[in-house]
């Protein structure tokens, strides 16, 4: 077996990259060294040494056509590397593993958006990302049926495979140490205060929750990290992009997840092992494995439904009973990399 794995890039930055990383840290726990392949990589992170890097020079490709380029590439490079298998997190044809952590299709769907040209491109790639590759991992069952949905894919070729989460950075602290974390960060301790995560705000549906939040006079706060925000009022705080976001899970009361498309959502689960319950709306993938106790659901048709939503999440936290002090007893399926792993590397024995 020569194990390699792609994506756009090897950094910090958004979900699916979070994912690579996690990978190559439980890989290296295990002493194995994967061929990277990709088109940016930051150097400073330690994991750059735990792996083969193989970059993908972008030079003088236009933006738009540079995922074409790289599976141009990827397919050329797996062929001269012998690499097998290839697991892939970005769309490429080349993939024998295929990660599906989203659906373009389905995300124009919840957009209300027409394909342009670009997207049936996109489309067109992710279809030889599903369809050539042996194995589709998906990471939420929605996103197996969306793949089955718009792609025509056999469903004994899907497999559903939650995504891990570093437990040693996502976890609980003590009381005091969370009150540090919430001073620190300027947040009342009058106010139930609910953390969105967003760099995409209409597709984290920022709007909805500023419709309730800018209006109504229950003793709550909405604090944003990620993308700057244009609004401003009593019961809104911006936090600016957020490095520690873990430590920004443990000083909120509540995380809000209001997606309009959400294909599965790492920051519900990683919300909840720092002890914090999520305001979830009931589209977004996470929600399929969060316990009664960890999720607060409600419903993006039903405008109403989210400020009940908030209601049952301020009774919990006027009777100081929303802490989750034991995250994984909430979750419905073990978000260890451990677990994770042995189910990809039992998939890529086959090599």
């Amino acid at each position: 077996m020569h194990l390699a794995l792609s994506n756009h890039g090897l950094r910090n930055s958004g979900g699916i990259e979070r994912y690579a990383l996690t990978l190559v840290r439980g890989l290296h726990a295990r002493g194995i060294k994967p061929v990277f392949a990709a088109k940016a990589f930051d150097q400073s992170l330690p994991e750059y040494g735990w792996v083969d890097p193989v970059p993908v020079r972008m030079t003088g490709v236009p933006g738009k056509l540079r995922d074409f380029w790289f599976d141009r590439r990827l397919r050329s490079l797996k062929r001269q590397g012998g690499w097998a298998p290839l697991i892939a997190c970005n769309q490429t044809g080349a993939a024998d593993i295929a990660i599906c952590g989203s659906n373009h299709p389905a995300y124009l769907e919840a957009m209300g958006q027409h394909p342009g040209r670009i997207d049936r491109w996109k489309i067109a790639l992710e279809r030889d990302h599903l369809t050539n590759a042996r194995l589709i991992v998906a990471h939420s069952r929605g996103l197996a049926q969306q793949v089955q949905q718009h792609y025509g894919v056999a469903p004994g070729k899907i497999e559903v495979l939650y995504p891990p989460i570093d437990g040693d950075r996502f976890s609980t602290v003590p009381d005091a140490r969370r009150m540090q974390l919430r001073e620190g960060l300027g947040l009342p301790h009058d106010r139930a205060v609910f953390l969105l995560a967003s760099t995409g705000h209409r597709r984290k549906g920022l709007d909805l929750l500023l419709d309730f939040f800018q209006t109504t006079r229950l003793p709550v706060m909405l604090a944003v990290a990620g993308r700057p925000i244009d609004a401003q009022g009593p019961n809104l705080r911006y936090l600016g992009y957020r490095t520690d976001i873990e430590d920004v899970f443990r000083a909120v009361d509540f995380s809000a997840m209001a997606s309009r498309y959400e294909p599965f959502g790492l920051v519900g689960i990683e919300s909840v092992l720092c002890g914090t319950p999520v305001l979830v709306a009931d589209n977004v993938g996470c929600a399929e494995v969060l316990k009664a106790s960890a999720g607060l659901p409600f419903s993006l048709g039903q405008p109403a439904s989210l400020g009940d939503a908030v209601g049952r999440a301020l009774d919990l936290w006027k009777a100081e009973a929303h802490r989750l002090d034991r995250p994984l007893d909430h979750l419905r399926y073990d978000p260890s990399v451990a677990v994770h792993l042995d189910a990809l590397l039992h998939w890529a024995s086959d090599w």
